[in-house]
C-alpha cells in the first residue's frame, strides 16, 4: 500500500489532540498536514503545519491530502453566537471538505454527536445533522460520521455541557449494564474516538457510514 498523507482540521480540540499524536505514529501515513490558525509548536518530521484563515481558505491549502479528518467543534457560548458557532461547526468543516476533494482527497472522516440530525428542534443538533448531510453531498468516494457520546478527557477550555454530561454518565452507568439502548449514551474517552477515526480510515470502505457511540466504544 503506497503511503497516504493525512489532513487534519481541529488539532487543539480533544479528539483532535490525541488523533494528530496516532496519526503520525500510523505507518499509513508519510504526512500529516495541520490547517490552524495559530502555530501549535510541534515537532515532528511527518509533521506539516499550515497557518490558515478558514473564512479565506484556497485550495493549495489544502492540497495533497488522500485523507481528511475534521475534528472541528465548538459552543455556543465559546464562539458568542449561533452564527459564530455555526461557522465553525458547519461552514469551515464543508469548505475544506469541497476544496480537498476538488485537489484529490478520496475519503472524509468527520467527528459530530450523539442526537445529531438536521431535522432537530435543538440548533446545536440540527447544526450537526446538517453538517453530515452537506458534507455527504460533496461526493467522497469514502465518507464515515463518528457521533460520540459524552467526550471524556481533559479539556483545556471548560464545557458546562460535557460537565453535566459527566454526571449523569455516573448516574446511568450502572443502567447501560442492564438496558443495551442505553449503551450508546455512555461517555466515551476521546482518545477512544480518535483511534476509531485512525482504524477506519485504515479499512478505507466506500460508501457513506455512520458510527454511533457505542460501536466506537469498541475501539
Amino acid at each position: 500500500m503506497d503511503p497516504k498523507t493525512a489532513l487534519l482540521i481541529g488539532a487543539t480540540g480533544l479528539v483532535g489532540n490525541y488523533l494528530i499524536f496516532k496519526l503520525l505514529q500510523s505507518d499509513r501515513y508519510e504526512k500529516v498536514i495541520t490547517l490552524v490558525r495559530r502555530p501549535m509548536h510541534l515537532k515532528h518530521p511527518k509533521l506539516e503545519e499550515r497557518i490558515v484563515d478558514f473564512d479565506q481558505l484556497t485550495s493549495q491549502e489544502v492540497s495533497g491530502a488522500d485523507d481528511v479528518f475534521c475534528c472541528l467543534g465548538t459552543t455556543i457560548r465559546q464562539a458568542g453566537s449561533q452564527e459564530a458557532f455555526r461557522k465553525v461547526d458547519f461552514k469551515y468543516p464543508v469548505e475544506v471538505g469541497k476544496l480537498a476533494l476538488q485537489a484529490g482527497a478520496t475519503q472524509y472522516l468527520l467527528v459530530s454527536s450523539i442526537g445529531a440530525n438536521a431535522q432537530s428542534s435543538i440548533f446545536y443538533s440540527r447544526t450537526k445533522g446538517q453538517v453530515e448531510a452537506a458534507i455527504g453531498e460533496i461526493g467522497y468516494r469514502s465518507y464515515t460520521v463518528f457521533r460520540p457520546a459524552t467526550l471524556l478527557g481533559k479539556r483545556k477550555q471548560f464545557r458546562l455541557g460535557e460537565e453535566v454530561g459527566k454526571v449523569l454518565d455516573f448516574v446511568l452507568s450502572p443502567l447501560t449494564l442492564l438496558i443495551p439502548p442505553l449503551r450508546k449514551y455512555k461517555g466515551i474517552q476521546a482518545s477512544k474516538v480518535a483511534s476509531a477515526m485512525l482504524n477506519i480510515a485504515g479499512q478505507d470502505v466506500p460508501g457513506q457510514h455512520i458510527l454511533e457511540s457505542d460501536a466506537l466504544q469498541r475501539f
